[in-house]
């Protein structure tokens, strides 16, 4: 077969997908009830399938799970790749099971542009940890959505907690500067860094920085040891710059070696520790509150757009106005104005 031949959106041609047949919602309310992780698993391809009968049957459930409990501790971790995410969710995710806690680890993988298709291969990094019954380990691609997420991890981690798992730990794509979006799901975010990563650290300092909770140096071990303590003092004098949103907490820098369990334990006790003062100063009810708020304003607005398209006629002036602007025929302020008054005369009370 030529390179001709080959699709363009990289998608094997014989592949054949098998859709599977939906149940009544009593099914899945109670596979969450009874904790069981396959019944979880099967609310979450509902709630990402694109089929509408699907996705609404995930809506209804989401509609009747119970209300949160202020006891789960939703973590974000975030750091660029290779700075060993896995490895390190790995070895705390076993610690917090040996703790009495389940976790779920929902792991956001980078979506290809093309096809929009991802690899989802952070599972297989995860062996031992994917073994044990206490946990669960959910890939996800991030689809078109940029800071670290997906568009459904919000609901994902509402189910997770609904079948029991407390403590919901999230991993970011790990793009940089833009995985800021995890810090408005998650009540803690650990930023994972390199050792010698504080020798950049006027140029990161800002973003990802700033809405870090808890400062993990991984990789502290053998040759890098002595440079990962040179990166922690670097750390530790540039968090002095920063007014951390709650003020009872001094942000930690700890030093891990996730391959050697190293510092894990130190990692869980700062969790626990800044988890217990979110809930103590009220502070934990007030964030959850304000990311439902904005989490709605931002689905509101996805909402209002899909729901402006689907009429033709505003549909049609939209790329209407696309084509003369790329033919110069008129300018964005214009175009602009022209779709403002479409919008008003479509939306006007008679």
């Amino acid at each position: 077969m030529s390179d001709s031949d080959h699709p363009s959106n990289g998608i094997n041609p014989t592949y054949t997908a098998r859709s599977k047949g939906v149940k009544n919602i009593a099914y899945y309310l109670d596979g969450l009830q009874q904790k069981n992780r396959y019944i979880l698993s099967e609310c979450i391809t509902l709630l990402e399938s694109a089929v509408p009968e699907k996705r609404n049957l995930a809506l209804q459930i989401l509609e009747q799970l119970p209300k949160p409990s202020s006891t789960s501790i939703r973590v974000g971790i975030t750091g660029s790749p290779g700075v060993g995410k896995s490895t390190l969710i790995e070895s705390l995710g076993m610690y917090v099971i040996g703790q009495g806690k389940k976790p779920a680890i929902l792991v956001i993988d980078p979506s290809s542009q093309i096809n929009m298709g991802s690899i989802l291969g952070d599972k297989t990094r995860m062996q031992t940890l994917a073994n044990q019954q206490e946990a669960y380990i959910r890939p996800t691609p991030s689809g078109k959505i940029l800071g670290g997420t997906s568009e459904y991890t919000r609901e994902v981690i509402s189910l997770c907690e609904a079948a029991g798992y407390d403590m919901i730990i999230v991993e970011t794509v790990g793009v940089g500067q833009s995985e800021i979006e995890v810090d408005h799901i998650t009540d803690i975010n650990l930023l994972l860094l390199q050792p010698g990563a504080g020798d950049d650290i006027q140029g990161i300092k800002r973003g990802v920085v700033e809405n870090a909770d808890i400062f993990i140096i991984n990789k502290a071990d053998g040759p890098q040891e002595k440079l990962a303590q040179k990166t922690k003092i670097s750390y530790q004098a540039a968090i002095g710059l920063f007014h951390h949103s709650v003020p009872q907490w001094k942000t930690p820098v700890i030093l891990s070696s996730a391959i050697n369990n190293q510092g894990i334990d130190m990692i869980y006790k700062a969790i626990i520790d800044y988890f217990t003062i979110l809930q103590e100063t009220g502070i934990l009810e007030k964030n959850r509150i304000e990311q439902e708020l904005r989490w709605f304003e931002t689905q509101s607005v996805a909402m209002i757009k899909k729901i402006i398209f689907e009429n033709i006629h505003i549909r049609e002036m939209f790329y209407s106005l696309v084509q003369d602007i790329q033919k110069q025929k008129t300018s964005t302020s214009i175009a602009l104005n022209k779709l403002a008054l479409l919008l008003h005369s479509k939306l006007d009370d008679k």
